[in-house]
């Protein structure tokens, strides 16, 4: 089934790189990233409620928190500083291809 899920500190196309390749390597598809919405939002097949824990994992452990989830103000401020990490690798993963 489709579905779109809204992030939490997507900001750019890095982090887009970042979210594409992490879901490739763990075996999602992913069909979009939106960056032109806020929150932005990522649309895939999920199969059923494992294969969507596990995105959910997947892009939480990548600093991006699906907006449903709840998140105190400790949390948040440590997903804010892994998303910065996974957007400045997806800025170098994107820089490095283009040469």
């Amino acid at each position: 089934m489709t579905k779109t899920f809204e992030l939490h500190n997507v900001k750019c196309g890095g982090c887009a790189q970042t979210l594409r390749s992490a879901l490739e390597k763990e075996g999602f598809a992913p069909q979009n990233i939106n960056l032109e919405v806020e929150p932005r939002q990522v649309t895939l097949d999920i199969d059923d409620e494992a294969h969507e824990k596990h995105f959910r994992e997947v892009v939480r452990g990548l600093g991006y928190p699906v907006t449903d989830e709840e998140i105190g103000a400790f949390t948040s401020t440590a997903l804010k500083a892994k998303s910065f990490v996974s957007c400045a690798v997806g800025k170098f993963d994107v820089a490095t291809q283009q040469h």
